[in-house]
């Protein structure tokens, strides 16, 4: 039996969610302490994008898990598909966007350390989200999540079993 890698890897892309939302929390508080002004736009992309994260992986994970049945149709698999994905740009743009704003900078201190950790978390966390994303596309181009598919004969087969008929 195989070993689903999908339901590790949303524990692992909640973890670093909630890292990255802490840190980058700490650096948005710290910005508008010190230079009493609304923290750099960067910052609080990377604020919106483990927040989006944590409501888009309850719906990825509770929808596959409570509603089987609705899933089974085109339409809700291709737009969980789109979440992912949608998901994955976010955190792609976000830690592209304050990677470019701390290359800018004179940059030194525990603010400055803990925004560049939250950049290479941030980067990691996309790193998840592409993996899940690919093979979300994978297994619905290859026809998973319970679609009806054909054996080698002809004979239909639903999530690797045979059908099998009364009196047969």
């Amino acid at each position: 039996m195989a070993i689903n890698w999908v339901h590790p890897a949303r524990g692992v892309q909640a973890l670093l969610s909630l890292t990255v939302l802490g840190l980058t929390s700490y650096v948005s508080h710290w910005w508008s302490i010190h230079w009493r002004q609304s923290s750099p736009v960067e910052v609080n992309f990377l604020i919106f994008a483990p927040s989006w994260s944590l409501v888009a992986l309850a719906c990825l994970i509770i929808a596959p898990l409570k509603f089987s049945h609705a899933i089974s149709s085109t339409p809700a698999k291709y737009g969980l598909l789109a979440l992912e994905g949608l998901t994955m740009v976010y955190w792609f743009g976000g830690f592209i966007a304050l990677a470019v704003f701390l290359s800018d900078r004179i940059c030194f201190g525990a603010v400055c350390n803990v925004a560049r950790a939250s950049t290479a978390i941030s980067a990691v966390n996309w790193l998840v989200w592409t993996a899940t994303f690919i093979f979300g596309v994978v297994r619905t181009v290859k026809g998973g999540w319970g679609l009806r598919t054909k054996n080698r004969l002809g004979r239909g087969v639903e999530g690797g079993k045979v059908e099998m008929h009364q009196g047969v």
